[in-house]
């Protein structure tokens, strides 16, 4: 069941039991289970279909000739990965694994039959691509203009944020399944900058971190020392007061 993506949409707007029922519907069209640091898509593959993370961490990366990878997007249980992707004839970059994942494959004919059927879900979809595009334009700040202390404490409040969104956090307790080469690459850090940086944060209270288990004692503290504001996320809700949703012109 795709409750972290019917979740997800719901802090946008409400859905309706016909809404929800077509969307379990797409998702159980091809359900795809994969180990930890394999490919979903390559760069250069044909954009087919949609994955729709429903259980485990991946990222979208770049990688050079000579190997160095860089990674642009972390993707949550709940996440799209690139919900318009068949406008494109080929994959620009690449999608992989970072734990054990479990995904669906949507065809875009089937996942936009069911938008033009059901306004409230092309309204989420593209709220959903257009936050997707937000949190982009913030870790392009992050990498040029935040210290490395502000620079990973904001990815840990960004990540936090988004898995209290879909269930996933407890009181102030996620799992981080990342490795610190993992951070390195998202953070455009080399691993001992990424462990020393850590250890910062330790060791001034705003984070617990032992193996897989992150702990934010005081998360507006970290917000604060990491010069993080979530406006970004657009998580503000305005669509669920929306008693009627006129379907977007395409």
């Amino acid at each position: 069941m795709p409750r972290h993506f019917l979740r997800k949409l719901e802090l946008f707007t409400r859905l309706s039991a016909a809404d929800r029922q077509a969307l379990e519907g797409v998702v159980g069209e091809k359900l795809r289970r994969v180990g930890p640091r394999e490919d979903i898509v390559r760069e250069g593959d044909s954009a087919s279909h949609v994955s729709l993370i429903l259980d485990g961490w991946a990222c979208r990366y770049k990688q050079l000739e000579d190997g160095r990878r860089q990674i642009v997007a972390f993707f949550l249980p709940g996440d799209l990965c690139d919900t318009f992707i068949d406008v494109l004839r080929e994959m620009d970059q690449s999608i992989g694994t970072l734990t054990p994942v479990t995904f669906a494959e949507i065809s875009r004919d089937t996942l936009g039959a069911v938008a033009a059927r059901h306004p409230r879900i092309m309204q989420a979809l593209w709220w959903d691509t257009l936050v997707s595009a937000s949190i982009q334009r913030e870790w392009t700040v992050n990498l040029g203009q935040r210290s490395a202390t502000e620079r990973l404490g904001h990815l840990l409040c960004e990540v936090f944020i988004r898995l209290q969104g879909v269930g996933l956090t407890e009181g102030d307790h996620c799992v981080l399944p990342t490795t610190q080469a993992d951070l390195a690459d998202a953070m455009g850090l080399s691993t001992v900058h990424i462990n020393r940086t850590l250890q910062e944060l330790r060791g001034s209270g705003l984070i617990v971190l032992k193996g897989r288990n992150l702990t934010i004692p005081d998360l507006a503290a970290l917000q604060a020392a990491s010069l993080f504001t979530p406006n970004y996320l657009h998580l503000d809700h305005v669509g669920r007061h929306l008693d009627a949703v006129e379907p977007l012109a395409v």
